[in-house]
């Protein structure tokens, strides 16, 4: 099979390998999408996530969707879960398997990823999807379920104003979340026009530009009236994101941290937030979220289709980390089998 394999930053190299052999608690899957994240551009831009650093090459992609070769789901288009968690510590038997100390990730660390043609991982991390799906919005379902995870920590109100700043493919997803969950107003917030008006298309009632976050007039202007937002996601990693976030956030709202900075460190306007008495939550990843992903793309809650903005076969994967890295789009697929 055809591999591509990141041995340093700037550095993907098309090779071949020996096709993976499952064992008996896995399946092989014929690789169909793969969608690059903020964090494969991480790998690709610094050789490192937060405090994991490569060490290694290694196959990069956890956002993926496939056919099953052989086995009961046999031909079956399957949404993959890249998180493989212990099953067994208190986390995981308390419901938190996206907090498990002992958990396996796709394209992570020293476990190979999803941007290869075929790959074997356990079958019971894997969702059969709906007719009518296809490869690229299975591959879709990871991040919306990173959004779908946000707004459960949210504690979303019917009615609730809701802020979200950071437009990416994360944040469009969220825009539309708050809205199926009966958010009363949205705002977006992004330097990109072209994600601001992204967002305008699938859901939101206003967008800003990050400097006109500052003024009290436009922000009273985008949230009608109103002193603030009652739940901010914050979904672009940059301390300047969450000093946004903080400053469209009413006192006492909820404001969800789910960017990835780029040095593992971020900062916010402490005094600001306290004398709001803002509740700062941290997003990990997500819990089991692809039923339900796939369940809303279903009853058209949620459109994946206008997220996918470039396509590349796997020969193309240097191209395609740079046209996802320069964010002249929304999400860019790789297609192993193209």
């Amino acid at each position: 099979m055809r591999v591509v394999r990141l041995h340093a930053p700037h550095d993907l190299r098309l090779t071949t390998e020996p096709d993976p052999v499952p064992e008996p608690a896995e399946a092989l899957i014929r690789v169909g999408a793969m969608g690059i994240c903020g964090s494969d551009i991480h790998w690709w831009l610094e050789g490192a996530v937060g405090e994991t650093a490569l060490t290694k090459p290694v196959v990069p992609g956890h956002e993926l969707a496939g056919w099953v070769v052989g086995g009961p789901l046999d031909g079956h288009l399957v949404a993959v879960d890249p998180a493989i968690p212990c099953g067994h510590c208190a986390y995981c038997r308390a419901g938190h398997a996206n907090l498990c100390p002992a958990v396996i990730f796709a394209g992570h660390g020293e476990q190979d990823g999803a941007l290869r043609e075929l790959m074997a991982w356990p079958a019971h991390r894997l969702t059969s999807l709906p007719d009518g799906f296809t490869a690229a919005a299975g591959a879709l379902l990871e991040p919306m379920g990173v959004a779908l995870h946000a707004t459960d920590l949210a504690h979303l109100r019917p009615a609730d104003t809701v802020a979200v700043v950071g437009l990416g493919p994360i944040g469009l997803l969220a825009v539309q979340l708050v809205r199926a969950a009966g958010a009363g107003r949205v705002i977006g917030v992004d330097p990109l026009a072209h994600r601001r008006q992204a967002a305008i298309s699938l859901g939101a009632d206003a967008v800003l530009a990050p400097a006109a976050v500052a003024s009290a007039e436009a922000r009273r202007d985008a949230l009608a009236g109103a002193d603030g937002a009652d739940r901010v996601f914050e979904i672009a990693g940059t301390d300047s994101a969450i000093a946004e976030a903080l400053e469209l956030a009413r006192p006492g709202a909820r404001v969800m941290l789910a960017g990835i900075p780029d040095d593992d460190h971020s900062g916010f306007p402490a005094g600001l937030a306290r004398r709001k008495g803002l509740t700062l939550v941290m997003v990990r990843r997500m819990k089991d979220m692809y039923p339900r992903c796939a369940a809303l793309v279903q009853r058209g809650l949620v459109d994946l289709a206008p997220l996918v903005t470039g396509r590349f076969p796997l020969a193309q994967a240097p191209a395609a980390f740079d046209q996802a890295a320069a964010r002249s789009g929304l999400k860019v697929i790789i297609e192993p089998q193209a």
